[in-house]
C-alpha cells in the first residue's frame, strides 16, 4: 500500500509540475502544447501497456468496433470530451485562469457524487449530504455575486462526469479505452503542432525548447503511468481520497504564477474547500469500517 500512496502523490505532483511547466514553453500557445503532449505521451503509454500485458484490452476494443461500427461514434465522443479537458488543463496557466480550473477540480468530487445519485441511484451518506450542502453554499454565493461560474470551472466540474458516464455506458472504462481516446486525438494534435505559432526563428531564439518539449512528454507519461499504477495498488476509497492532493497543488501553482483570490471569492472557495474536507473525513470513516470488517 505504501508504494501505491507514493505513486498517487507522485502523480498529483507531476500533474501540478506540468500545470506550471506550460509557463516555460513560450512562445507555444495552449493548442500547440496540447498537441506536443499528445504526440509524445501516446508512444509512452503504448509501451507501458505492452510491458504490463494490457495490450489485449486494445485488441479487444478494436474487435468490438469491427463488430459494431457505431461504437466508433461513441469513442469519438469520449475522445472529444477528454481532449477538451486536457487542452483546458494546459491552456489555463498561460492565460491567467488557473484558479478557475482548480476550483473546477475541487467541485469535481461533489459533481461525481451527485452524478452517482442522479444517474445510478446511489444513496448519499450523511456526510456526503453535509458536503453537498457546504458546496451548495459556495455555489450560491458565487451565483449571487456574479450570476454564474467561470466557464472553465463549469467545464471541469460537469465535463468529467459526462465523460465517465459515457465510458461506462460504452464499456470502455479501462486502459484500452483510454488508449483509444488518445489515439483519436492524434489528428487534432498533429494539426495544432503543424499550424502552431512556433517557427524556426522561435526555436533559434528559444533553444531551450529542444529540451523542454520532449521533457513535457516524459512528465506527462510518468504522471499518467504513476496514476494508473496507484489505481491498481490502492483500495478505491483511499485512491479517491488521495486524488484531492492534486487540486490543492493546482491552487498553489496558480498563486505561484501570480494569480490571487479576490476578497469577494473567499465565501465561494471556503465552503467548497470545507465540503472537500467533509468528503475526506467520510472516506477515512469508510476505510476504518473496511478494516474492521477485514479483521
Amino acid at each position: 500500500m505504501s508504494r501505491g500512496i507514493v505513486l498517487s502523490v507522485a502523480a498529483s505532483c507531476l500533474f501540478a509540475v506540468m500545470y506550471y511547466y506550460t509557463s516555460l514553453l513560450t512562445p507555444l500557445d495552449g493548442e500547440e502544447v496540447f498537441g506536443w503532449r499528445m504526440l509524445l505521451t501516446l508512444p509512452c503509454v503504448t509501451l507501458f501497456m505492452l510491458i504490463t500485458r494490457d495490450w489485449p484490452l486494445v485488441t479487444g476494443l478494436l474487435a468490438r468496433v469491427r463488430q459494431t461500427p457505431a461504437l466508433l461514434l461513441g469513442l469519438i465522443g469520449t475522445s472529444s470530451l477528454m481532449a477538451v479537458q486536457l487542452w483546458l488543463f494546459l491552456w489555463a496557466p498561460l492565460h491567467g485562469r488557473s484558479l478557475e480550473v482548480s476550483l473546477g477540480y475541487f467541485l469535481l468530487p461533489l459533481s461525481m457524487v451527485l452524478t452517482g445519485r442522479l444517474v445510478y441511484g446511489e444513496r448519499l451518506s450523511r456526510l456526503q449530504k453535509v458536503a453537498v450542502l457546504c458546496a451548495a453554499t459556495g455555489v450560491g454565493h458565487e451565483l449571487f455575486q456574479h450570476g454564474s461560474f467561470a466557464w472553465e470551472t463549469l467545464l471541469v466540474a460537469s465535463g468529467y462526469p459526462v465523460y465517465f458516464v459515457l465510458r461506462r455506458k460504452l464499456r470502455t472504462d479501462h486502459l484500452g479505452g483510454l488508449w483509444a481516446d488518445m489515439t483519436l486525438m492524434l489528428p487534432a494534435a498533429l494539426y495544432f503542432v503543424i499550424q502552431g505559432p512556433l517557427s524556426s526563428a522561435d526555436l533559434a531564439a528559444h533553444a531551450q525548447l529542444y529540451v523542454l518539449i520532449p521533457l513535457l512528454g516524459v512528465i506527462s507519461a510518468l504522471a499518467l503511468i504513476s496514476y494508473v499504477l496507484a489505481s491498481r495498488m490502492l483500495a478505491f476509497s483511499l485512491f479517491g481520497l488521495l486524488s484531492y492532493v492534486e487540486p490543492v497543488l493546482l491552487v498553489a501553482v496558480a498563486l505561484l504564477l501570480g494569480e490571487s483570490i479576490a476578497a469577494d471569492q473567499w465565501l465561494t472557495y471556503l465552503p467548497i474547500w470545507l465540503a472537500v474536507v467533509v468528503l475526506v473525513l467520510e472516506g477515512f470513516r469508510h476505510l476504518q469500517r473496511q478494516r474492521r470488517r477485514s479483521v
